[in-house]
């Protein structure tokens, strides 16, 4: 019987894709493409045209090995309390299919490669700001601020929601003050998506110490607090609205989906279950993708319109 993929392969051949399908789930992919997708929303909406492929290319590939080289460091300065999460127990360096040694290569290999592309084919700003988000996540957030408080999320997220001030900078050379509204989409997003991942998975955080709000204040008072950052990102959401960057279309859909995350936010304090919890957990990754959509839909929504005539 014919056998195909890896099983075909030979045992060499075999290894091989193997290792290299561990390292790659060292970058956390799922979690970088989201990432990589903000920022290059970024881009697209710093500029009324469309960016320059060179650039589009080159600070896409440089930002992406970035989040990936802190995603790796993330997984070597986690690996003792990974081992014991039953979330994460089956990561690389746990498992003992990566050690630690080639992970910390790995990453620093992406990190250098990435600040070279940043600085020598993009620009300098985009490069250092980069730099402080790689150190902000992989160093401070993970060493430091993941261990002691429980606000740890929300002041890590500074270096999460950097992305679309990456892109916009890699276009323009500066920062500019939507590119801040969307620096702050993020930001105020993040406390009610990682607090829905925390309360259903509360024991786990208390096992190996790490003070997230379920565990040193409980559940009721995080599901308080996943509400009021949900209001808050509601209004927050509106500002590329109020500010001009983005129009109607714009406005209606994210009203709709700022809507349906607080029907989750309210129903998950009114009656919470782990279930329910997860469902806000994933709604609220689709909520961030959508919202980011929208924006550069709503940007480039002339020239859909002229594609459409044309065609029709």
């Amino acid at each position: 019987m014919k056998t195909s993929g890896i099983a075909a392969m030979q045992p060499e051949q075999q290894g091989f894709a193997w290792k290299a399908r561990e390292y790659i789930e060292l970058g956390k992919p799922r979690v970088v493409a989201l990432i990589v997708f903000t920022a290059v929303v970024g881009m697209f909406l710093s500029t009324p045209g469309l960016v320059p492929w060179r650039v589009l290319v080159l600070a896409t590939l440089g930002i992406g090995l970035a989040a990936s080289s802190a995603a790796a460091i993330n997984h070597v300065l986690d690996r003792k309390s990974d081992a014991v999460m039953a979330r994460t127990c089956g990561r690389p360096l746990p498992q003992g299919t990566v050690t630690n040694a080639e992970a910390l290569t790995f990453a620093l290999t992406l990190g250098v490669i990435s600040m070279v592309i940043l600085t020598v084919w993009v620009n300098p700003l985009t490069a250092a700001l980069t730099f402080l988000s790689l150190i902000g996540y992989a160093v401070i957030y993970t060493v430091f601020l993941k261990r002691a408080t429980p606000q740890n999320i929300v002041i890590g997220g500074a270096a999460g929601a950097a992305p679309p001030i990456l892109g916009w900078a890699a276009v323009t050379g500066h920062v500019d003050p939507n590119a801040l509204i969307l620096f702050l989409i993020i930001f105020t997003w993040t406390p009610p998506h990682f607090w829905s991942l925390a309360l259903y998975r509360e024991l786990e955080y208390e096992k190996v110490g790490i003070p997230m709000l379920p565990v040193t204040h409980g559940s009721r008072y995080t599901r308080l607090h996943i509400v009021f950052y949900t209001l808050l990102l509601t209004a927050v959401s509106l500002m590329p609205f109020a500010s001009g960057m983005s129009g109607v279309a714009y406005l209606v859909g994210v009203s709709l989906l700022d809507a349906l995350f607080l029907y989750y936010a309210v129903r998950l304090y009114r009656h919470y279950s782990d279930r329910l919890a997860q469902k806000t957990f994933f709604y609220s990754i689709q909520y961030l993708s959508a919202v980011f959509a929208l924006l550069l839909f709503d940007h480039y929504r002339g020239y859909f319109s002229s594609a459409w005539r044309v065609l029709g």
